[in-house]
């Protein structure tokens, strides 16, 4: 009888949240992201993409988990240092996981991005003008141009999130790591920081149409140095960082699960 009462509560206050995110959250969240956009764009224009690039972005993505009643965790900030560039690495587990970082890793930062993303009406302008930067993989040509746009960002305590697995995971589970943030950190000599997001696939998966709510943890994890001894060391640099994002999650989402799109993503 007592788990019976609690379906019936749980399923109440399910419905409740929902009705709430439709009629109220989301509504004021589109509006919100589309002033995001436009102050990004024009503040970007006018007082340049170090400032206009980032705060708006995090403001944002603080009143998106506020608005939707998300309580946030983040642990191991001591971990990183102001004024220091590293590249950040994480698994990607949802679309929850560009607001957990952009709202709470608590550095100014460029995203390296699917190319597809710059599609997107406003957003993608936004992305754009803040200096983001767009992965092409069409040609040598335009991934050398990639890489070298991702140099100029790290200047200045400006760091790079990547997501490795290069798309969202479909079961919770972690896929591979491409090496294309690990050579990067190799050639600038710059300190890698893993980065587990742990919560954000039961808030919203890949395939799901309800947000869902779930407690979002962020967990930053000790900044691993790279040796500079080529491709050996690439490899082992991302071995390490991928045990130690997978050792962030809980024992039932352990364990890689290929994406099947994720050689084209």
């Amino acid at each position: 009888m007592f788990a019976l009462v609690l379906f019936i509560v749980f399923l109440f206050m399910k419905i409740l949240y929902n009705i709430y995110q439709v009629c109220l959250a989301l509504p004021v969240l589109l509006i919100l992201t589309l002033l995001t956009a436009l102050v990004t764009i024009v503040g970007s224009l006018v007082g340049g993409a170090h400032t206009w690039g980032y705060y708006p972005g995090k403001i944002w993505s603080q009143l998106v988990c506020v608005l939707l009643l998300l309580p946030v965790r983040v642990r191991g900030g001591e971990h990183v240092q102001k004024h220091t560039s590293y590249i950040f690495v994480s698994n990607h587990q949802g679309a929850f996981d560009i607001f957990l970082i952009y709202g709470f890793l608590g550095r100014n930062f460029k995203w390296m991005m699917k190319k597809s993303l710059r599609k997107i009406p406003f957003v993608g302008k936004a992305c754009e003008s803040a200096g983001h930067i767009f992965v092409d993989r069409s040609g040598p040509k335009k991934v050398l141009e990639t890489i070298e746009q991702a140099k100029a960002s790290l200047t200045h305590g400006v760091s790079l999130v990547v997501f490795p697995e290069g798309a969202r995971t479909f079961t919770g589970h972690m896929g591979y790591f491409k090496k294309g943030a690990f050579q990067l950190a190799d050639e600038l000599r710059l300190q890698v920081v893993p980065v587990t997001i742990n919560g954000s696939f039961d808030v919203l998966p890949r395939t799901g149409k309800w947000i869902h709510w779930h407690r979002l943890t962020l967990t930053i994890h000790e900044p691993i140095a790279p040796q500079g001894e080529g491709m050996t060391d690439i490899k082992a640099l991302m071995n390490e960082a991928y045990r130690q994002v997978e050792e962030g999650l809980p024992e039932h989402r352990r364990g890689m699960v290929k994406n099947a799109d994720q050689e084209v993503a």
